[in-house]
């Protein structure tokens, strides 16, 4: 089996800086439709904390 980025097939395999022009432009297009979310600080900071809970288990909680 190859590697996804070297078979030269799909989004994996394209030029990074391809991937990063046609990504782009998929935000752009979130935005000016309105379908793109922006994270508020809470709402960034929540999600930080999220994570690091998901990160380190259950072992951490209630330090």
């Amino acid at each position: 089996m190859t590697n996804g980025d070297q078979d030269g097939r799909g989004f994996a395999g394209m030029d990074p800086d391809k991937q990063r022009e046609i990504a782009s432009e998929g935000g752009r297009a979130a935005h000016e439709s309105g379908n793109a979310h922006e994270f508020s600080s809470e709402e960034a900071r929540e999600a930080g904390r999220k994570g690091g809970e998901a990160s380190r288990g259950d072992d951490q909680k209630d330090d």
